[in-house]
């Protein structure tokens, strides 16, 4: 018995130079872990050797507990010590392994660019909002309702020869133009109003290089007291000179449309040729009847037109059918 304070002191240094040398062996943060819970965990190394405590004289644990915690603490430094050093290492590596070469060629990934039907969309947009205009949409199947009975054109009307559309199962069909959004606004709000109506439109048209059975469109329409034909020439003036430029000449043509009188055709001088780009016209009161308006103090003008055909002659594009092909050589001029 008067041997085991002197067997543990022993055995407490054997196992802090074994730690010590095991410890500055590790190579991993993981060997490390391993290692603390080996020599400091609950049944670690120095927990087994303390276990013989208890059968020392309670004069001698004091000594011995006192040497434990020397060698606990040594372990503990050396491991934290390590574990450091390890972390940093990975870090450096880390780092080295990530730097950019700046001398090397860059790898290009190309841009996307706008669609010239986005772009011509966009820019009359724009033209619209700065004169006070709010951008509305609607939803692309309509009921006859909405996109002719509203419009004042009714079922035996001609004019619906001219817009012959995609009739669906349930009876309602596919838009042929954003007219119907001017509908479904003024019946929620109250004159005055100025909105822009963008949108796909669907008409039954043969397919060729300046027609298509899918195309876009944008509609403008005003409603307040006192608007006149005089109103509607100057918004579109304003809006074809900023499109085309500011020197070019306009002009309007008397024509017909079933939910404007009266009605006209514009054209503009483009490179030395008139070439006819919307219709016009104010309200025809008909319409404003149909929503609710008193048809006796508001007035109001409606225009459109194609985006398609806009996109071609601002680009020059000599087929409608390129805008759909989605061919990147095509696409890549703009």
């Amino acid at each position: 018995m008067t041997n085991q304070p002197t067997d543990l002191e022993a055995q407490l240094e054997e196992l802090k130079q074994q730690g010590q040398q095991a410890i500055a062996s590790a190579a991993t943060l993981d060997q490390i872990e391993q290692l603390r819970v080996a020599y400091l965990g609950k049944k670690g190394q120095l927990s087994q050797i303390l276990g013989g405590l208890g059968k020392l004289s309670p004069e001698q644990r004091p000594r011995i507990g006192a040497v434990a915690n020397v060698v606990k603490e040594a372990l503990q430094t050396a491991l934290e010590e390590k574990r450091e050093a390890l972390q940093v290492a990975q870090i450096q590596a880390q780092l080295a392994a990530e730097t950019l070469d700046v001398t090397m060629p860059g790898v290009f990934f190309p841009q996307g660019r706008l669609h010239p039907l986005n772009s011509t969309i966009d820019r009359a947009l724009d033209i619209f909002v700065g004169l006070g205009y709010t951008v509305a949409t609607g939803p692309e199947m309509e009921t006859d309702y909405y996109n002719f009975e509203a419009l004042n054109t009714p079922a035996d009307h001609p004019a619906r020869d001219m817009q012959d559309t995609f009739y669906l199962p349930d009876g309602n069909l596919l838009r042929t133009h954003t007219s119907s959004v001017q509908i479904r606004y003024m019946e929620e709000n109250d004159p005055p109003i100025r909105i822009v109506a963008p949108g796909r439109v669907y008409r039954r048209d043969t397919v060729d290089a300046t027609h298509s059975a899918v195309f876009h469109q944008i509609e403008i329409l005003a409603i307040d007291e006192g608007l006149t034909f005089t109103d509607l020439k100057g918004t579109i003036r304003v809006f074809l000179q900023q499109m085309f430029g500011d020197e070019l000449p306009v002009r309007f043509r008397a024509s017909y449309f079933p939910f404007t009188e009266p009605s006209a055709e514009v054209d503009v001088q483009w490179r030395g040729k008139w070439l006819e780009v919307m219709g016009c016209g104010m309200v025809d009161p008909n319409v404003l009847k149909a929503v609710g308006y008193d048809a006796e103090v508001y007035t109001g003008f409606a225009a459109g037109f194609g985006v398609e055909r806009f996109a071609m002659v601002l680009h020059q594009i000599d087929d409608i059918r390129r805008l759909y092909s989605s061919d990147l050589r095509f696409l890549r001029q703009f």
